[in-house]
């Protein structure tokens, strides 16, 4: 099986990891994997070793140029399966796809790992009409896409996958020394990009409840975005720049989840959440909002806590909790890896992925399933 992989995206999150964990998981596994990705972007880089990769930075989403070069690499390579990762990237493998002259097209898959619903613009229409399958990261998300009028056949949870041994064997982050933190300060971390349906406001109006009861915790937010500067005053009106940290963007991000004692996940809306599973990987205790794909992941009271989303008192009385219990801590993160172990490995990830590819190369969808389905 030969797989073309797409993804647009300049900066590093966790769609991006699970992209290269594709890729190498196929690779490893004897399947031949190539990239497209954005020639600037931080994929690129991080796969540059041992992978085929074609460059491609479209300006915008209907950028026909790029289209149109990525056409002639489909023509030429005659992938099995094209899988688009994110939402350029559907667009440009669509517009490419519609531009060949192939008798035989190969099928178009799509990741979605985000659950908001599909716009209603005629654009997002035709790209999606154009998917032969949506490789969705959670039930939630599946059913999202199904509540939008794909047709149940095309849409299949593959849960997204952690590669365990790079976890384990991830050094454990020196945060006390780095930030000259006070020695037996406990450490509750969040990952994630600063934007909105983060919810790392929420985290720190549960930090300011939180140090009213254990003085000594340090709450550390490890990501970039649009909403810094309002973090940065939110922390300041609490009076909380001793307590809580903005690193910014991290790429040592297993090491710093080896360094918490808790990891928060605060987020409004949330597809499945690869950064529960690094924490897991990791053996460490969740807290997390009860929101889109996360209760797939986190076992209520076994694996970790789930609250309310937008819930900043149930937040922190699950993180005192925590902090109050090292007993608990290590009881729920040794569950956390046993769960993670056998549910949210890299390697059942790409074989589940590449049981899709076959399935879909024998039979592709049909335009008229979609005008079945409206």
């Amino acid at each position: 099986m030969f797989s073309l992989h797409i993804d647009t995206a300049r900066t590093w999150r966790g769609g991006q990891n699970q992209v290269l964990v594709t890729v190498m998981g196929l690779r490893a596994i004897g399947h031949r994997a190539m990239l497209v990705a954005h020639a600037a972007g931080e994929l690129r880089q991080r796969a540059a070793e041992g992978l085929d990769l074609i460059p491609l930075a479209p300006k915008t989403e209907m950028d026909l140029s790029a289209a149109w070069r990525l056409a002639r690499a489909i023509k030429q390579l005659k992938p099995d399966v094209v899988h688009a990762h994110d939402p350029h990237g559907v667009a440009m493998a669509a517009l490419a796809l519609s531009m060949s002259t192939q008798l035989a097209k190969p099928p178009l898959i799509a990741s979605r790992r985000v659950d908001f619903h599909l716009r209603g613009t005629s654009l997002s229409r035709w790209k999606y009409r154009q998917v032969d399958c949506f490789v969705c990261a959670s039930d939630a998300i599946r059913q999202m896409l199904i509540a939008d009028g794909v047709p149940p056949a095309r849409a299949v949870t593959v849960h997204e996958g952690i590669d365990i041994g790079r976890a384990e064997a991830a050094p454990r982050a020196k945060l006390h020394e780095e930030f000259w933190l006070p020695h037996q300060a406990p450490l509750v971390g969040n990952v994630a990009a600063l934007v909105p349906h983060k919810g790392q406001r929420h985290l720190i109006e549960a930090a300011a409840l939180v140090v009213r009861q254990v003085p000594d915790a340090r709450f550390i937010i490890a990501g970039e975005g649009e909403l810094r500067p309002a973090l940065e005053r939110q922390i300041k009106d609490h009076r909380l720049e001793k307590h809580a940290l903005l690193l910014g963007f991290r790429p040592d991000v297993l090491s710093l989840h080896k360094a918490f004692d808790v990891f928060v996940m605060s987020s409004v809306t949330e597809g499945l959440g690869t950064s529960l599973l690094d924490a897991m990987a990791c053996g460490k205790p969740v807290v997390a909002t009860r929101t889109g794909g996360i209760p797939e992941v986190v076992v209520d009271g076994q694996t970790g806590v789930l609250v309310p989303p937008r819930d900043h008192q149930a937040m922190a009385q699950a993180i005192v909790s925590l902090l109050n219990d090292e007993a608990l801590r290590q009881r729920m993160g040794a569950a956390g890896l046993a769960r993670a172990r056998k549910r949210f490995s890299a390697e059942r990830m790409v074989q589940d992925t590449l049981r899709v590819y076959q399935r879909v190369a024998l039979h592709p969808h049909r335009e008229e399933d979609y005008a079945s389905a409206r």
